[in-house]
């Protein structure tokens, strides 16, 4: 994480000391926000919102809806999502800490919520939503995907030179896992509980938990992840499903099929924009989770690498921002938001090129949900927030060798 000149916490580690800015500083000491990162994110969604255009206007035909139905919402929760992102960046960092366990505590209640008959929203088979069904919804597991990440970097940083031991290192992390775990996977959402858990466990690594404890948890988690898997049936097919498609084609392995077909459709140089033939009702979700498989019909392969790229380009930004922080709690935060972005963008990628089993995780800034695209442009928002006390850093170590 980062480093600072002649600071050692109690392990040895060069940390920055956690301390409150006053407003009056922040006001007049705060940079401008990364400009690198910040592009990136609207190259990203630019292309997201073009390539929801192209794959929903034919299931918006069928919905006997305007061809453009899906497109539209989709460009206004980019445009809204892009204003809440610039605001959210101008947002002192020491409030994402003071109200994380605020946040927090809000999820929970959402995820017990949409447990309660008649109020949570089934789709599908599964009860994942809340809102107002056809108007607006949204999944609190992705909510709470955001909550563990501010509330574990608070932690970390409270329990700071007591990271090592077991009290105050493992038990309460593994008491917000155990909750947060358990109320996703009573809604059978088998990957989101994985994604808790998995950025959960690194930011307690990175926090300064002992790799001893982590690694007995995991195993743990992982026993009782397999455990999951043999007695349910709905993810047991999945798995069989993923092993060989072409077994039950015109059912369970029908979707991965349609995908395959599209990708290889696309060849190198892909059929053009708007030209996808899976599009039209051959590929059950085209236009969200398996959106990146009509992205790589109409761009080829070539298009498809590219995308990588720019993923991995601001991925790396992150992490390079995290280690560039002026604190502990800031190079946490960005750390966490941008590993949680990583293993979205990798496991989205891996179910539709069959690399693993369908795991419903959408495809950040592309697949349609608005709701959802907004949570993404508002996690942006905290690292651009974050990003803006760099060069408040470089400004104190000028300081400092003035002195």
């Amino acid at each position: 994480m980062a480093q600072y000149d002649n600071e050692k916490t109690e392990y040895g580690a060069d940390r920055l000391p956690d301390r409150e800015i006053p407003d009056d500083d922040i006001k007049l000491k705060r940079g401008p926000m990364d400009m690198p990162f910040f592009l990136l994110v609207l190259v990203i969604l630019a292309l997201g919102v073009i390539t929801v255009l192209s794959a929903s206007f034919a299931n918006a035909y069928y919905d006997n809806k305007s061809p453009t139905y899906y497109f539209g919402r989709q460009f206004i929760f980019a445009v809204i999502g892009i204003g809440a992102m610039i605001f959210i960046s101008r947002l002192p960092v020491r409030l994402f800490r003071k109200y994380s366990l605020h946040l927090y505590a809000l999820t929970v209640f959402f995820l017990i919520m949409v447990k309660v008959p008649g109020v949570g929203i089934t789709i599908n088979g599964a009860t994942r939503w809340l809102g107002i069904r056809g108007v607006i919804t949204f999944q609190p597991s992705e909510i709470a995907k955001l909550a563990v990440i501010l509330l574990f970097a608070n932690m970390a940083c409270t329990y700071q030179a007591k990271m090592r031991t077991f009290r105050w290192g493992v038990l309460p992390f593994l008491a917000v896992l155990a909750l947060t775990g358990g109320l996703v996977i009573w809604e059978r959402h088998v990957s989101a509980t994985a994604i808790i858990l998995i950025v959960g466990a690194i930011m307690m690594f990175l926090g300064g938990t002992r790799i001893w404890w982590l690694a007995g948890a995991g195993g743990i988690g992982a026993a009782a992840l397999v455990f999951i898997i043999k007695v349910t049936g709905y993810t047991s097919d999945r798995v069989n499903a993923w092993r060989d498609p072409f077994s039950d084609r015109l059912n369970k392995g029908y979707q991965i099929i349609q995908s395959l077909y599209a990708i290889g459709s696309g060849g190198l140089l892909g059929v053009g924009i708007g030209q996808s033939r899976q599009k039209y009702l051959y590929l059950p979700y085209d236009y969200n989770d398996y959106i990146f498989s009509i992205y790589c019909e109409e761009m080829g392969y070539i298009g498809a690498v590219l995308l990588l790229v720019l993923f991995a380009l601001l991925i790396l930004r992150g992490y390079w921002l995290a280690m560039h922080c002026r604190d502990r709690y800031g190079s946490l935060v960005i750390t966490g938001i941008t590993t949680l972005l990583a293993i979205q963008v990798f496991l989205n990628i891996a179910v539709v090129t069959n690399t693993m089993p369908s795991t419903g995780i959408s495809l950040p800034f592309f697949s349609y949900g608005g709701t959802a695209l907004l949570l993404q442009l508002a996690e942006m928002g905290i690292i651009l927030s974050v990003s803006r006390d760099i060069p408040l850093k470089r400004t104190e170590r000028k300081e400092v060798k003035k002195k």
